[in-house]
C-alpha cells in the first residue's frame, strides 16, 4: 500500500484547541468492528495484520465509526511493533510503510464523511506486542532506559505520519508512561497519555494521582485519562485525573466485559451506558468514546448525549 499525503483532509483546528472549546468525540473499538466485518483477527499482530493483509477492511472499520459522528479516529497501530512484525517476516522498511499507512488509513475514512475530524495513531503498551494480556498487569521486568528504546523507534515513525496526535494508550504503569513521555518528547507531535486501570489504581497498583501527575506539567500533553478499562471504574478517574493535571480529560472504557488471556475471549456483560458522559463531562472529561468492545451503535448514542445540553 502506498501513502499518499491528503492535505486537503487535515482539519482546520488542532485537536488542543478543539477540545478547549468543547467535548469531542472519539471512536471505539476497531477490533470488534473488524470481526463484525468477518476479520480473524486471531493472529499475535491483532488488528495490525490487517495493515499488511487487509488494508480496506481497516478503513471500512474506520468509516464505520466516522459515519456515526466519531470525529478522533484511532489507528489501526496498536500493537504494530518492528519487533512484531519481524516475527511475520515482514522488514523494517515495510512495517514503517504499513505503519504510517495506519494513519492515512483513518485520514481517508475521515476526510469521506465532508466533516473535521481527527487522527489519534496508537501506541500501545509493550505488553501489546508481547499477545499475552501482560498489557493488563505491567512491570515487564524492564528499566524505563529499555522501555524508551523500544518505544522510540515506533513513535517516530508514527510521528512522521503526520497523525493529529499521538496516542499513549493502555497504559499499565507510572514506569511505562515515564518511558513513553521520553520518547515523544523530541517530536514535534501533541500526545494524550491514557491509563488502563482498575478501581483507583494503575493495572500495576499505582495510585492514579501519582500517575496522572506525571504528565501535569507537559505541554505536550493534550489530554489526560483512562483507556480499555471497566466504565465504572472511568467514573471516578476522570474527577482524579482532572484535579491531578488541570487538563481536558480523555476517557474511552471498554464494555465492561473482561478479557480472558488464555482463552483469548471476552466474558462477561457489557455494562456500557452512553448516560455516563454527563457525569464525565461534568468533571473534566473532553474527549469521550470507547474502547474493546464498543461498537458503532454506542457511539452514536453516545454522541447523541452530547449534542444534548444536558447529558
Amino acid at each position: 500500500m502506498h501513502t499518499v499525503r491528503t492535505r486537503e483532509a487535515r482539519p482546520s483546528r488542532t485537536l488542543g484547541q478543539a477540545l478547549s472549546e468543547g467535548t469531542v468525540l472519539l471512536d471505539g473499538g476497531l477490533s470488534n468492528q473488524l470481526e463484525a466485518q468477518g476479520c480473524d483477527l486471531s493472529d499475535a499482530l491483532w488488528s495490525a495484520g490487517l495493515l499488511s493483509d487487509e488494508p480496506r477492511q481497516i478503513e471500512a472499520a474506520h468509516g464505520a465509526y466516522a459515519r456515526v459522528g466519531a470525529q478522533v479516529l484511532i489507528t489501526a497501530s496498536y500493537q504494530a511493533t518492528f519487533e512484531g512484525f519481524a516475527r511475520r517476516g515482514i522488514g523494517r522498511a515495510r512495517a514503517a510503510e504499513l505503519m504510517a499507512g495506519s494513519v492515512e488509513l483513518a485520514r481517508r475514512a475521515g476526510a469521506a464523511t465532508g466533516r473535521e475530524s481527527w487522527v489519534a495513531a496508537s501506541v500501545g503498551p509493550y505488553g501489546a506486542m508481547l499477545a499475552d494480556g501482560s498489557e493488563y498487569r505491567g512491570r515487564y521486568g524492564m528499566t524505563v532506559r529499555e522501555l524508551v528504546r523500544f518505544h522510540r523507534p515506533r513513535v517516530e515513525t508514527l510521528a512522521a505520519a503526520e497523525p493529529d496526535v499521538l496516542a499513549l494508550e493502555t497504559v499499565p504503569d507510572i514506569d511505562e508512561a515515564e518511558a513513553l513521555l521520553r520518547a515523544v518528547q523530541e517530536l514535534d507531535v501533541p500526545v494524550w497519555l491514557s491509563y488502563s486501570v482498575e478501581g483507583d489504581r494503575t493495572r500495576a497498583g499505582q495510585p492514579l494521582a501519582e500517575a496522572f501527575g506525571l504528565a501535569a506539567g507537559i505541554d505536550q500533553v493534550v489530554a489526560v485519562g483512562v483507556n480499555c478499562c471497566d466504565p465504572a471504574d472511568a467514573d471516578r478517574a476522570v474527577e482524579v485525573a482532572a484535579a491531578a493535571t488541570g487538563k481536558p480529560v480523555v476517557v474511552y472504557p471498554n464494555s465492561g466485559e473482561e478479557w480472558d488471556a488464555d482463552g483469548r475471549d471476552w466474558t462477561g456483560r457489557s455494562t456500557f451506558e452512553a448516560g455516563r458522559v454527563r457525569h464525565w463531562r461534568n468533571a473534566g472529561a473532553r474527549l469521550v468514546g470507547g474502547c474493546c468492545r464498543v461498537g458503532p451503535s454506542e457511539i452514536e448514542a453516545l454522541g447523541a448525549r452530547l449534542r444534548t445540553p444536558t447529558a
